[in-house]
């Protein structure tokens, strides 16, 4: 759901709510395309600061608390909620939305992976997440359902259906038949074991120690949708990040099969747990499934332009930049196709 920016007294109410906020001076924080979210320097130190889009409900903030805690007790580096005057992990400001403050852990993010060893850190740094995670005692009672593929295709077909007069139906109506027909001719995932992961694994929810390629991951940022999950859903959209080198925006995408091979390696070397072999068959398609699960939902916003935020210094409205996006995606997902034998040879063994 696309918001209004907050203006200058909705951000002043939102700092005033958090103690460590105090005499702090903010600046906008590009990159997201849900939240509203500023950098905040204050006497207490540096911390990030974020306007919620509704679509979150303000409990998940238990979940961050109950992973971020887990985290930094076995040594992993992880932002730190912030707590409200009154104590509690948000503030809801009624109209002015819902608001929380963090830490923010030090570090660079990239838009696009940059080597194959950067590639191979980012899948340690995951593989650790995991790994630590693997034994956190937490309900989860608040979840986001971020891979429902069946329901963003009825999402598509929706709208479709009711934006016939759309300036854009001609170019989004052959993309949703194609993505409807690649449906019906992959293989299918099988259910498989809930593990507790991240959610939203693409390539810039990683910080790096350093702004050259040698820069080794070390925090995971953005984790709204922390949750069990099948490791194809996980795997898969971080995969379907990290291995296109053009990255989501710009250029030419494909799947890089040396990026993937070192993200495998480093992500499976850091795992403490054994993998059931049916989270192998799976993971060999799960990218796939994603990309053409991203494709079906930016379609559909290139016809609802409701959701994902868009960059109107190279668009002219939303739904030009979502048909961008959607386009990449569907040339992703045809490149994801290509390397199948690849990815089945080093998880089917």
């Amino acid at each position: 759901m696309i918001r209004p920016a907050p203006d200058a007294a909705a951000i002043a109410g939102a700092l005033a709510q958090f103690p460590e906020l105090a005499g702090g001076a903010t600046s906008p924080l590009t990159g997201g395309l849900i939240n509203a979210t500023f950098a905040v320097s204050a006497p207490a130190g540096e911390f990030v600061l974020q306007r919620l889009n509704p679509i979150f409900a303000p409990q998940i903030h238990d979940n961050i608390a109950a992973v971020t805690e887990h985290l930094r007790r076995r040594g992993e580096t992880s932002p730190r909620l912030l707590a409200t005057a009154r104590g509690e992990r948000w503030a809801d400001l009624g109209a002015a939305g819902v608001w929380r403050a963090m830490t923010r852990v030090p570090g660079v993010s990239f838009e696009a992976v940059q080597s194959p060893e950067q590639a191979r850190s980012a899948g340690a740094l995951v593989g650790r997440f995991h790994a630590t995670l693997a034994d956190l005692e937490h309900p989860f009672t608040i979840r986001r359902t971020l891979h429902d593929t069946p329901a963003h295709l009825r999402t598509l077909a929706e709208a479709v259906a009711q934006h016939r007069e759309h300036r854009l139906f001609a170019e989004v109506e052959p993309l949703a038949a194609a993505v409807f027909a690649a449906t019906r001719t992959l293989p299918p995932l099988a259910p498989a074991p809930l593990r507790v992961g991240h959610g939203d694994l693409k390539f810039n929810n990683l910080l790096f120690d350093g702004t050259g390629p040698e820069g080794q991951a070390h925090c995971l940022i953005d984790l709204d949708s922390v949750a069990p999950m099948p490791l194809h859903h996980e795997l898969g959209d971080a995969w379907r990040s990290w291995c296109n080198p053009a990255g989501e925006e710009r250029g030419a995408p494909s799947f890089d099969a040396a990026i993937f091979a070192a993200a495998l390696d480093g992500w499976l070397g850091a795992l403490t747990f054994p993998l059931e072999p049916v989270e192998r068959r799976n993971l060999v398609h799960g990218v796939e499934w994603i990309a053409l699960e991203l494709t079906a939902r930016f379609a559909a916003d290139a016809l609802n332009e409701r959701y994902f935020g868009w960059d109107s210094q190279r668009f002219p409205a939303a739904g030009e930049h979502h048909l961008h996006r959607a386009k990449g995606q569907w040339a992703l997902h045809k490149a994801t196709l290509e390397a199948r034998e690849l990815r089945a040879e080093l998880l089917v063994r």
